[in-house]
């Protein structure tokens, strides 16, 4: 699973490259992600997604989602049960994600993401990320949720929320966790997002297989305890 992960600036310009460089950015344009290395469930992540009004275009949307997903037929932002990461398995078929996975998915991007493993009775922390040291991206879902209590034309109405897909483990990385997060390759960025296709297996199977073979170049440090904030959460720590 996925409940913990960082993100730290260089998201920035590296989405402006990647959005100019489709001819589909949004005018006068900038995103303005502020750096956070210890991101939990119900704040703000980032998430590039594809416009789904006809009169923007199918322009790229670089916005900050609340992370767990609240479908837009919930009476309440606050959902009953855990709704920050949805198992790629049966996410076409649960009645909270199974709209998103066809027409509103979203790639979610961070530096690595937390997990942890009890040893000797002990939870330890480690942090997990590409060996390049390149910023990661996860398979993710999105959806608008609206505010009963404010009137349809406010667009404060609108709260934007999101999930991280996961899947089985990668065999590099069962030594840690039973599962981890759909990791997306930039060439399925695109793909992934595009709202003309509508979401289904062999969609969810495509990018189940590509996050597996990435993960194989993923590398685990072990870290600090992650309380506060700061980069030197993620900085590998002796045993």
């Amino acid at each position: 699973m996925c409940g913990r992960f960082a993100m730290d600036g260089e998201i920035n310009d590296m989405i402006v490259e990647f959005v100019e460089e489709t001819g589909r950015a949004p005018a006068d344009w900038r995103p303005s992600w502020q750096p956070s290395w210890n991101i939990a469930p119900t704040q703000d992540i980032p998430v590039l997604l594809e416009a789904t009004r006809p009169e923007l275009n199918r322009e790229l949307r670089f916005e900050n989602a609340s992370w767990s997903l609240v479908p837009r037929w919930s009476e309440t932002l606050r959902p009953k049960f855990p709704t920050f990461n949805a198992r790629i398995e049966t996410a076409a078929e649960k009645p909270t994600f199974k709209n998103a996975v066809k027409h509103h998915r979203a790639v979610v991007f961070a530096t690595g993401y937390f997990e942890w493993h009890t040893e000797n009775g002990v939870k330890v922390p480690y942090f997990i990320r590409p060996a390049s040291g390149e910023i990661t991206a996860f398979a993710g879902l999105y959806s608008w949720w609206p505010d009963p209590a404010l009137p349809e034309n406010d667009p404060a109405r609108w709260h934007l929320t999101a999930t991280i897909l996961t899947q089985p483990t990668a065999p590099g990385l069962a030594e840690i966790h039973d599962r981890n997060p759909v990791f997306l390759p930039r060439d399925l960025w695109l793909p992934w997002i595009d709202s003309t296709v509508a979401g289904d297996a062999a969609l969810l199977g495509t990018v189940a297989e590509a996050g597996a073979r990435w993960a194989e170049d993923f590398r685990i440090d072990r870290v600090g305890p992650v309380r506060g904030n700061g980069p030197e959460l993620i900085a590998p720590t002796a045993a």
